[in-house]
């Protein structure tokens, strides 16, 4: 079985905390765009999950003409519909923070912010969102009404990268610009732990630099080296190493030669980069030169699954992620 489909199975067997719902139940905010209303009937054929589609009546009835397909089995809700419950939650959970009735009704029409919250209410198990908005958006509709797991202080994102062969978990390449040490070993941390949830598999991780060992010498370095120690030190159970370059992370022969001994070097599969430029650069580099298909921005760290899309996706992508958003969705602590 391939890794793609080994995804979906998973997802397959996921219980759905909704109700009624045998399958999970996943919100999209961008039910008029052509690719998730695909993604939604191939979920529904697959038997993957439920979708709940928010979009305008008309649009969608006459996406689904253009299409071809036929009636939807699935719930396509009037965003209209969403305002005022979505208003009153926001009102609920962010008065602490100075917002008025007011500015929770402009922001409950917001679809991603009500995507969201049907995932905080109960009546989704996660959301998909990103095919058209941007990852600033999406992350922010996440944080404001699902919010932080309890005990979480860094909110982050990775990349899975999938190639023929193998796959590679690159992070953070959406969510923090620059980390500080304590944010990478938060990174470090919550990557591990996606990591071996997704593949069942030991994280191997690698804290990248322009240097590996001390072979140069820059204060941006290190922020990178105490990360790593510090993560050494707080989970002595994983296989930490760096600083590193990127060769001698991924390739044994580099990774013998610039890091003897290291029990990470020229094996790595989760890649931790130093900031978002790094990160950013490298999985579009990964997927446009390479081949690979970049599944994510996946978000880590929130009570309940919301997760973000490249706006270059295709259909296929969003089914992919819908997977991963359901098996997030499994491993949330009760």
């Amino acid at each position: 079985m391939s890794f793609k489909d080994n995804l979906l199975a998973q997802a397959r067997a996921v219980k759905s905390r909704v109700p009624g719902q045998t399958l999970g139940v996943l919100a999209f905010p961008e039910g008029e765009d052509e690719r998730v209303i695909t993604a939604a009937y191939q979920l529904c054929q697959e038997q993957v999950a439920e979708p709940l589609l928010i979009a305008a009546p008309d649009a969608f009835e006459s996406m689904r003409k253009r299409l071809d397909l036929p009636e939807p089995n699935f719930a396509v809700l009037n965003p209209e519909g969403l305002v005022e419950s979505t208003a009153n939650l926001l009102y609920s959970r962010r008065k602490h923070k100075g917002v008025t009735q007011e500015q929770a009704l402009v922001q409950g029409a917001d679809r991603l912010f009500q995507a969201a919250a049907l995932v905080a209410s109960g009546h989704a198990d996660g959301a998909v969102g990103g095919a058209v908005r941007t990852t600033s958006d999406t992350v922010r509709a996440a944080i404001q009404m699902i919010g932080p797991r309890s005990g979480i202080k860094t909110i982050s994102s990775f990349f899975l990268m999938v190639f023929e062969d193998r796959c590679l978990l690159y992070a953070d390449c959406g969510v923090i610009p620059q980390p500080s040490d304590e944010q990478l070993v938060d990174i470090a941390a919550a990557s591990a732990q996606s990591w071996t949830q997704l593949t069942h598999q030991p994280a191997r991780i690698a804290f990248l630099s322009f240097s590996t060992y001390g072979s140069a010498s820059d204060p941006s370095i290190d922020v990178i080296r105490s990360g790593m120690l510090l993560t050494r030190e707080r989970f002595p159970e994983l296989r930490v190493d760096g600083e590193m370059q990127a060769d001698a992370a991924l390739i044994p022969e580099i990774g013998q030669r610039k890091a003897p001994g290291s029990n990470v070097a020229g094996q790595a599969n989760v890649l931790i980069f130093p900031n978002l430029h790094a990160g950013n650069i490298a999985y579009k580099l990964t997927e446009r030169l390479a081949g690979a298909t970049a599944l994510g921005p996946i978000l880590q760290g929130l009570a309940w699954p919301m997760n973000d899309l490249s706006r270059g996706c295709n259909a296929e992508d969003i089914v992919l992620v819908s997977a991963i958003t359901l098996m997030q969705a499994n491993q949330v602590p009760e």
